[in-house]
């Protein structure tokens, strides 16, 4: 049994106003070993405290007549702060699992869930708390921010937002990984608005946007006479983002001399502008992003390992459109909207045929490249339903590309790269091949699973340990 202990079996509360959810979660509970009791109001659970032992754990939907979950759970909080709180919500969008973990919540359940992982969660929730009880959750702020501008249904952008929502709250560093046109500075600015430094700046700058020899100025700033042409003192990115946010875009692209003199600031908090001997000190959270991978860029020598691991305190990815292809329509309606609300012209809407032409379309460009049609086919399709017609020579038929297409792409660059080591007379080449192809198969790995070893390795095919073992002990290859 999930719940097999000498101890009496833990006091599970429910409370749903869905008679059929509350039921089956219920009973799944119950299956499992728990003491279960389900109510369909926050007002009922608040009475019921009045006369009964509090739970050890509950679980609450949040949208229900009367309070809402999160307002029980604002309430549950102040009066029980050490029960732990999984919030529920078919609803899983940055403002919600936001304003759930500000609020305290211990997890947030997206709907429809599988039962078992209901199960497996309340175990592991009341595990951590006999382990930790005498920790206390307390309330970490207000409410607030607006989820419009980040758009998905699909378990990899639920399990995105639920990051976010916690992670806004932590005073952590981030990277965010993705292909060109995913939407990072989004995420980026969710984080920042959920964040308790919403009320600060949040500052943008792209890294590979700055020629290298003004980047410096742009992130520090610099003092009046510092270089030809400075006629007057500026203020850096830095500076500007004192107290907020500092989101650095295609950090990968950063020369390595201003790598150096970003570690320090993150280290310190503190620089020098460009010709200036004032000691400047800055609360700033760094926010960073990338398309490419800092782990190769790392082994070539173009990027420092200190700071990625700097940068790398948690790392977000981005799924391409083409892994969500199910967000599309939903995304494509937003983006039409909008245009037509620019161009004020009347809201169009994709026809079914071309509707499945976008579904079956890779995206390259991702989500930006979608943005991108929908505001040119509001301004040019003769009538408000778009047709296959009206993306004539805007896309074309596209498939996922085949395995020997791939095959022969990595077999043309293992080749080139046999050929440098054997031209520059390198010994062992075969164990320094074996040795990379292991750390860049691990390494994409972890990223695709955040971080998780287990989850990597289960998806190589590997066990946890080889991966720990693979990761520490090999050395950097060339």
């Amino acid at each position: 049994m999930a719940n097999e202990s000498l101890q009496d079996p833990a006091h599970i509360w429910v409370v749903d106003d869905d008679r059929s959810v509350r039921f089956v979660l219920a009973t799944a509970l119950r299956d499992a070993g728990f003491e279960v009791t389900g109510f369909d109001s926050a007002q009922s659970v608040l009475e019921a405290l009045g006369t009964r032992t509090a739970p050890q754990l509950l679980f609450t939907d949040v949208r229900m007549p009367g309070d809402d979950g999160l307002v029980l759970l604002d309430k549950l909080k102040r009066t029980h702060p050490r029960l732990p709180v999984i919030v529920m919500s078919a609803y899983t969008d940055v403002a919600s699992t936001a304003g759930a973990f500000r609020g305290g919540a211990h997890e947030f359940l997206s709907k429809p869930f599988d039962l078992d992982d209901a199960v497996a969660l309340a175990t592991r929730t009341l595990a951590q708390q006999r382990e930790a009880a005498e920790g206390e959750v307390t309330p970490t702020g207000d409410a607030g921010g607006d989820a419009d501008t980040l758009i998905g249904e699909t378990p990899a952008m639920r399990q995105l937002f639920r990051a976010i929502g916690r992670l806004a709250q932590a005073p952590l560093s981030v990277l965010i990984t993705g292909e060109t046109g995913t939407g990072k500075e989004l995420v980026a600015h969710a984080l920042h608005r959920e964040s308790p430094r919403a009320r600060g700046p949040f500052v943008a700058l792209n890294t590979a946007a700055i020629p290298a020899e003004l980047l410096e100025s742009e992130l520090f700033g610099h003092e009046a006479g510092a270089f030809t042409g400075a006629s007057k003192r500026h203020i850096g990115r830095f500076e500007q983002a004192n107290g907020g946010t500092l989101f650095l875009d295609e950090i990968g692209d950063m020369p390595l001399p201003l790598q150096t003199r970003l570690l320090r600031v993150l280290a310190e908090g503190e620089f020098f502008r460009v010709g200036g001997r004032e000691l400047i000190r800055v609360d700033v959270r760094v926010v960073a992003a990338t398309h490419q991978h800092l782990e190769a860029l790392v082994a070539d020598g173009r990027f420092r390992a200190d700071l990625l691991h700097r940068l790398d305190v948690v790392r977000l990815r981005l799924p391409p459109l083409r892994e969500r292809r199910e967000d599309i329509p939903k995304l494509a309606e937003r983006f039409l909207q909008s245009a037509a609300e620019r161009i004020q012209a009347p809201p169009k809407r994709f026809g079914k045929a071309a509707l499945e032409r976008l579904l079956a379309y890779d995206w390259p460009g991702n989500v930006r490249e979608l943005e991108n049609l929908c505001w040119r086919v509001a301004a040019l399709a003769p009538t408000d339903t778009i047709t296959v017609a009206d993306l004539d020579g805007t896309l074309t038929a596209s498939t996922p590309p085949t395995t020997p297409v791939v095959a022969t792409d990595w077999d043309a660059a293992l080749a080139e790269w046999t050929h440098a080591r054997l031209r520059a007379a390198d010994e062992d080449i075969h164990a320094q091949a074996r040795e990379r192809l292991d750390r860049v198969l691990l390494e994409v790995a972890l990223s695709h699973t955040g971080g998780r070893r287990a989850e990597a390795a289960a998806r190589l095919g590997l066990g946890r340990n080889t991966v720990t073992r693979k990761l520490g002990s090999g050395r950097k290859p060339r």
